[in-house]
Order: structure tokens, then C-alpha cells, then sequence
């Protein structure tokens, strides 16, 4: 069996329905969806760039955001019918994906990024040396299969993987169980009695950022202080990302949809799939001064079990450097504990993990536990 005569996909089964733009739950009463005139393709957004919203901070809104997967060019920019190879009937594929693929958007698949990206979103009042806080509240798939992409001179092995001749595109499905939601890739697409690896979901955006100062889009695919294509996999449901604001009203922007990843993402891609994001946007006012990130003002993160500080540069030590640098600001200003006890608390009990090595910008990301802090509190 070629993949050409995958069976149909029985959307039914996997628990998870299809959320066509507008359809099914929305979280919020501010609802963007991912419409071609509030979607940008390769690129990220910069100050130049009118807002498709305006809110008020503290307010929770709903982003559709839509998977470059079946839309790129070496994918025939056609997601109906790339899909329809993996036995995805044509009304399970998303329509604003489809949309987007036909609308003629300008995408030159050598010199632009992959990702779509849904927004920007201007927060009323929010100004550089302010932060801005994104918790993220819900995020729902908005479809129960997508793709993991490896492609030749990318990834963690260039020139080694993929080993044949084109790009590899691995199908994935996901199904929601009693026991949580899981994903699963095949053994091998041309024989079922192989099986399948199961694996369980944890779905994030792995881009989400405010503009950059100017007249020019930055890339989708490096990450930077403005935040962007992060992929940290912590991000999921309860955590805040905190990004310091670039221009005035911040310009905040969503997409790189993931269903799962592990870090590394060593492939290129992870899981990547469509998702539903409801997230609350706060403005930390002049919170950029108080978070002096080692002589620049970087993103950090925080879930409700840990901080996590993020370092990011083309060489993975420097990233390693970055993120300690970081992980010493965070416990210096949010605990006041001095830098050389904070040094010998995180190589005692700090996890420290590779973000990513894909994004020619390479990441890495802590986890220090804020229970290990409870008798210390934190300075007024």
C-alpha cells in the first residue's frame, strides 16, 4: 500500500472534531480567525504593520492559528489534496488553510519562513520597556492529524537525515482518550499490522512574539528578543510567556502550531498541527527595567511549577551562557538571592534542556522549581 491509498481516516474515532473558522467553541468574545487579511506567511510582523485587533489589557481572546504543513510549495501549496494522499477526505481539511493556500499571499519558499502567523494583535497602551505577559489559557486542536517534516540540509543531521532522496513527510494522527490525549505515528504507512508509536499530546505555539521597531518583517524561522518561533514546549496550557514590548501598542502575533515536541526537535519540524488558542494579554508596566537580562532584555517563561529563563544564539554554548545568565536575573530579582548562591543552586537542582537546534538561532530553556523557594518569598 503506497500512501497514495492510505484508508480514510475516521475523523470520528479520534475524539477530536473539526473547528472549521467560527465553528465550535470560543473561549473568549474577541475572536481573530485566520483569515488571509490577518495572516502573514514567512514572515513577522513589524511596526509598520496595521493591528487586525485592538484590545484592552487584561483582555482573553481566540486565535485561530493554521499549520504551514500541506500548505508549503514542495507540499503542492494544496492542503485538500496533500492530505488527501494520507486518506484525509477534502471537508476534514481546515478551510482557512485552504484559503490561505489559494489566495495568491506572496511566499517565496527559499527566501521566506514557513509559518503562518495570525495577527498582529495591537495592545492598547503597552510601550517599549514594558512587558508583555501571554498566558495561555486553552489550546484546543483544531483538527486530529498533521505532519512531522524533515527536509534535506536542515534538522539535527544535515546530510545525514533524511537519507532519501526528497523531503520525508511522517503523517501523525491524535486521539483523545480517558487517559488524556495521545498521538501516534506508524510503524509503517504500508503495512497496519506493524503498529504504531503512541505518544502523549502537549500541545504550544511555537511562535508567538510582538513586532520588531520599523519597516521590515523579520524571518519566521530565528528567534530573537522580540520572541518568535521560541519553540519551548513548556508553553502549553497555564504557562506566561513574558516579552518585552518593541513598539508602542506591542503588536503581538501567534502561530507555528504544535501538537507535540520533544526537545531538540531534531527532525526540523515536531508534531505540527492546527490549534485554537485562547490567551489573556497583561502589560507589566517599565518591566523590562527590572528584568535587566544580562544587557539586553530577553523573553522568559513561567508555568505554575517553574520559571523558565531562555537563551537563545546561533552557537548552542552561547545559548547555554544566555540562559544561565537569564535563569541568575530571574532568582536575583524575583527572590533577591545573590548570583553566587544562585550559581550553586541551579547546578544542584536547575534542569537546563536544548530548546531546539533547527532555527539557525538555537535555544535552550530551564526549569527551576518555584516550590524550592517557599521559605525564602520573594523581595517587596
Amino acid at each position: 500500500m503506497t500512501v497514495t491509498d492510505s484508508p480514510l481516516l475516521d475523523v470520528a474515532a479520534t475524539g477530536f472534531p473539526i473547528l472549521q473558522p467560527g465553528r465550535g467553541e470560543i473561549a473568549s468574545t474577541t475572536y481573530l480567525p485566520a483569515t488571509p487579511g490577518n495572516t502573514l506567511w514567512g514572515r513577522l510582523p513589524c511596526e509598520a504593520d496595521a493591528p487586525c485587533a485592538v484590545v484592552q489589557p487584561g483582555s482573553v481572546i481566540t486565535v485561530d492559528t493554521i499549520s504551514h504543513e500541506g500548505v508549503l510549495e514542495d507540499q503542492g501549496r494544496n492542503p485538500r489534496e496533500f492530505f488527501g494522499r494520507y486518506g484525509v477526505s477534502g471537508g476534514h481539511v481546515l478551510d482557512d488553510a485552504q484559503q490561505v493556500a489559494e489566495s495568491g499571499m506572496p511566499h517565496d519558499f527559499d527566501d521566506d519562513g514557513p509559518h503562518l502567523v495570525t495577527g498582529p494583535i495591537a495592545v492598547a497602551g503597552a510601550r517599549p520597556g514594558d512587558l508583555l505577559a501571554v498566558t495561555v489559557l486553552d489550546l484546543t486542536p483544531r483538527v486530529p492529524y498533521g505532519m512531522v517534516s524533515a527536509r534535506h540540509g536542515f534538522g539535527a543531521l544535515p546530510g545525514e537525515m533524511p537519507s532519501l532522496p526528497g523531503p520525508v513527510f511522517t503523517f501523525a494522527t491524535a486521539h483523545a482518550a480517558h487517559h488524556g490525549a495521545w498521538g501516534r505515528i506508524a510503524v509503517d504507512p504500508t503495512d497496519s499490522a506493524r503498529g504504531s508509536l503512541p505518544f502523549p499530546l502537549r500541545p504550544f505555539l511555537g511562535v508567538m512574539g510582538v513586532a520588531v521597531p520599523g519597516d521590515r518583517r523579520p524571518h519566521s524561522v530565528p528567534p530573537g528578543r522580540h520572541g518568535g518561533n521560541i519553540d519551548v514546549s513548556l508553553l502549553g496550557e497555564g504557562a506566561t510567556l513574558f516579552l518585552p514590548v518593541q513598539v508602542d501598542d506591542a503588536l503581538v502575533y501567534f502561530g507555528d502550531p504544535h501538537f507535540a515536541q520533544g526537545d531538540g526537535e531534531v527532525a526540523l519540524t515536531a508534531f505540527e498541527a492546527s490549534l485554537r488558542a485562547t490567551v489573556k494579554l497583561e502589560v507589566v508596566p517599565g518591566g523590562a527595567a527590572v528584568r535587566p537580562g544580562h544587557g539586553r532584555v530577553a523573553p522568559f517563561a513561567e508555568t505554575d511549577e517553574y520559571l523558565v529563563p531562555i537563551g537563545l544564539d546561533e552557537d548552542l554554548n552561547e545559548a547555554m551562557r544566555d540562559c544561565v545568565r537569564c535563569a541568575l536575573n530571574l532568582l536575583a530579582t524575583d527572590y533577591g538571592i545573590d548570583r553566587h548562591v544562585a550559581m550553586a543552586y541551579l547546578s544542584a537542582a536547575g534542569d537546563f534542556a536544548v530548546s531546539q537546534v533547527v532555527d539557525g538561532v538555537k535555544g535552550v530553556h530551564g526549569k527551576i522549581r518555584k516550590s524550592d523557594f517557599r521559605e525564602v518569598g520573594r523581595p517587596d
